[in-house]
């Protein structure tokens, strides 16, 4: 029985990875979702790591982490592997759905779906991590943050409390924010196990955008040895900043230990939530902010119901091109937006910027939709 399964697993794994039939005109930008990969494993084994010496309790907690820093053999280099390699994750993460917005990768639905699942579970686990360090801005930017859900109409300020596990942001937040970033990773894990299964299902797209089973070649070896370089380039930038570098992408508020009494001058998240951190502040309204928080994430499900275009990528639409990438220029306005304070003329911008952001989706159907009437 035991050698059928072994005999099953190795089977399986070479028709879907060393036998898989890959387009062979793949450039580099299709090599993100395998850093993904590499990244995922590097939060989970630095993970578990930390976990061993960490402490989840409001009087310790900060002090867990110094004593991994200064006490526990390489513990410094596990702890900023770990908190920068939540920037490398994201980097690639964004890299990986701008190329699918661009090549069109859309068209294959339910790879798409699971992938907007995979963005939503990812950013939910960085949360309640950037939360467990018990920093000042940890602990205010957890504050404000779970406040959101008050916004929901009758049972919001129910869901907050029974998030803190009490009437503030608390040792019990705490613990269950500990637990949470300990689970989310397995079940992140399973999505992505689902989202290759579908992939592998349907085929990988192409820079074309045509899907054709002429000019296909076997993943192994040539995209193997171009994914191992994506590794050693990947690693190299992650170990370059944390030897080199390790604190620029933090916030110095967290080198503080978390006070209820002391509110930082500016709350702000991390660096790849700061688009959708500007886009809540830019509404007047709560609701409405945190409407446009989440719509900020989900509006790219709206590809899913996108079938004009003959040719789905923008290769064929110079037009959208200049216009998709004013859409990242946009993203990045937005990104530093919300590192400035809230004050003119940072919040007209902003609210500017937001508008931009959100009818770049429809406008780019409609400029599609044109383009193929003239095809």
């Amino acid at each position: 029985m035991m050698i059928f399964l072994k005999d099953k697993l190795i089977k399986i794994f070479f028709n879907s990875v060393v036998n898989l039939p890959t387009p062979i005109n793949l450039t580099i930008f299709w090599n993100f979702g395998s850093l993904l990969g590499l990244c995922l494993i590097i939060q989970l084994l630095s993970g578990i790591f930390l976990t061993m010496h960490y402490t989840a309790h409001t009087d310790y907690s900060f002090m867990s982490i110094v004593h991994i820093m200064q006490d526990v053999n390489y513990g410094w280099l596990v702890r900023l592997i770990h908190m920068n390699g939540a920037s490398m994750f994201f980097i690639s993460v964004y890299c990986h759905i701008g190329r699918g917005i661009y090549y069109g990768s859309y068209k294959f639905k339910m790879v798409w779906f699971m992938g907007v699942l995979i963005l939503f579970m990812m950013m939910g686990t960085a949360f309640v991590g950037y939360v467990l360090p018990w920093g000042q801005m940890s602990f205010w930017g957890a504050t404000v943050i779970t406040n959101l859900l008050s916004a929901i109409p009758v049972y919001g300020q129910m869901l907050v409390e029974w998030l803190w596990g009490g009437f503030s942001v608390s040792n019990s937040t705490l613990n269950r924010f500990y637990t949470f970033h300990f689970l989310m990773p397995f079940i992140l894990l399973l999505l992505v196990i689902i989202h290759l299964f579908y992939l592998h299902n349907s085929g990988s797209n192409n820079p074309l955008g045509v899907k054709s089973n002429f000019y296909m070649i076997k993943f192994h070896s040539y995209f193997t040895f171009k994914d191992l370089v994506g590794f050693m380039l990947l690693i190299y930038f992650l170990m370059y900043i944390v030897l080199e570098c390790p604190n620029l992408l933090g916030d110095s508020e967290n080198f503080l230990m978390a006070n209820p009494m002391v509110t930082p001058l500016h709350i702000q998240p991390e660096w790849y939530f700061l688009f959708a951190y500007t886009i809540l502040r830019s509404i007047p309204n709560k609701f409405g902010g945190v409407l446009s928080l989440g719509l900020s994430v989900l509006i790219i499900i709206i590809f899913l119901f996108i079938d004009l275009s003959k040719f789905q990528n923008m290769v064929y639409y110079p037009i959208n091109q200049l216009y998709y990438w004013s859409f990242i220029m946009n993203i990045i306005l937005l990104t530093w937006l919300g590192m400035q304070p809230v004050e003119n003329p940072f919040i007209y911008l902003g609210q500017i910027s937001t508008f931009y952001y959100f009818i770049y989706y429809f406008l780019s159907i409609l400029m599609k939709l044109y383009w193929d009437i003239l095809l």
